[in-house]
């Protein structure tokens, strides 16, 4: 599989800005339980938000650098047997590439920005 250069994380704005202040990303509650950080490829984005962020608002897109967290990056099987980025570590905010707002309908339908690749 050749990975990506960028993966997605989908936070909420609220913990995006303790992000700023503290350089460092916290998780969301999903990766709290899970025991890492959940992120999806520009392919698979489209699935994760209609799946498990349907009907919110408020909510940050993080285009992440694969490169600068390889060492604690690992693809998992996950859904439909597709590989998942998950990350074993912390998510330092120099990781980030950019970041956008972005809500997704309560049908799951999310206008992603034109530069997710």
């Amino acid at each position: 599989m050749q990975q990506p250069d960028l993966i997605y994380k989908i936070v909420s704005i609220g913990l995006w800005l303790r992000a700023q202040e503290k350089n460092i990303v916290p998780p969301m509650p999903v990766d709290k339980a899970d025991g890492y950080m959940h992120f999806s490829t520009a392919r698979q984005l489209p699935e994760t938000l209609s799946l498990h962020f349907a009907g919110k608002n408020s909510l940050v897109l993080l285009a992440v650098k694969v490169a600068v967290l390889i060492d604690d990056l690992k693809w998992e099987t996950s859904r439909g047997g597709d590989l998942f980025p998950h990350l074993y570590a912390d998510l330092p905010t120099d990781a980030i590439v950019w970041h956008e707002q972005i809500d997704v309908a309560a049908d799951g339908t999310c206008a992603l920005p034109e530069r997710v690749r």
